[in-house]
């Protein structure tokens, strides 16, 4: 029997089911493996843009069987919407059993307050020439096609997986810029309406940063995606991390802090000290 983790709450986002750059198993064999009480789905799950009946694999097809199992045994399951299934929208705020779609989440976490939203709101082109968009997002898809090839041969040669569009991403400066405009526009928007946490994400760049302005501060989160870094938040233990496929596989969520660490050996001690007492007090009756 497979022990499960335990966790709050799962994101994941940007997973474009229906698409060949999704990597559905991967995604399905990381859901197996937690037992959150909260999944928040953050955008293009399905990505209806390039949906065709044509393509859509069997892997496919059970990560939303999986979901719906998920929320039948008891798992909240929050569905945020995004651009490639922004026909959604039309069915927001709309709840059916422990499944609600909603435009944006407000949660609060011990005490502070955590904002999801996708993240197409921030980006210029989908709100302006939607078309073009669509259009790179065909270009997108046909570039995951490639590097799916290019990495089943690199796999049969025993070498590491590579990322054809992280690759373009990270060594144009226009989309570098986009990037951290993109963050920093969030994040200043979170501390103005005192949020502490702000997650999203839609760029397909998986990333936590403390972001501190005049007028307080933040930390940013960003999901990543299921299509070329297989990565997901967690939180845990009062905490946030960023769970990646490739190095965690299922390694349980562990918190690495001092402090933690040293209270857990004096709780320890403490304990063993009352076994001791304990036991002296049972000799001294008999």
């Amino acid at each position: 029997m497979k022990i499960k983790r335990k966790i709050e709450i799962s994101v994941i986002s940007d997973v474009h089911l229906g698409t060949y750059g999704c990597q559905a198993k991967y995604l399905l064999t990381y859901l197996n493996s937690i037992d959150p009480k909260k999944l928040v789905l953050n955008g293009d799950i399905i990505d209806i843009w390039q949906f065709s009946k044509r393509y859509f694999p069997r892997p496919h097809l059970k990560v939303i069987k999986k979901i719906m199992t998920m929320a039948s045994n008891g798992v909240e399951v929050i569905y945020i919407t995004g651009n490639h299934d922004e026909m959604l929208r039309k069915f927001s705020n709309t709840t059916i059993g422990n499944i609600s779609i909603v435009d944006k989440a407000v949660l609060e976490l011990d005490g502070k307050k955590a904002w999801f939203f996708h993240g197409d709101v921030f980006d210029i082109s989908i709100q302006n020439a939607k078309w073009l968009a669509k259009l790179g997002g065909y270009g997108y898809n046909l570039l995951t096609l490639l590097n799916k090839m290019v990495n089943w041969y690199l796999e049969k040669r025993g070498k590491e997986r590579y990322s054809i569009s992280k690759k373009v991403k990270n060594g144009v400066k226009g989309a570098v810029k986009y990037i951290n405009d993109f963050e920093k526009v969030i994040s200043e928007l979170a501390i103005e309406n005192e949020y502490d946490y702000v997650i999203c994400g839609h760029i397909h760049q998986p990333k936590m940063e403390y972001f501190e302005n005049k007028n307080g501060a933040t930390t940013y989160l960003n999901s990543g995606d299921w299509v070329e870094n297989f990565t997901a938040l967690e939180y845990q233990f009062k905490r946030w991390k960023i769970y990646n496929f490739n190095e965690d596989k299922l390694r349980p969520f562990v918190v690495i802090d001092k402090e933690d660490e040293d209270q857990k050996i004096k709780d320890l001690i403490a304990a063993i000290t009352i076994v001791k007492q304990s036991k002296k007090k049972k000799k001294a009756k008999s």
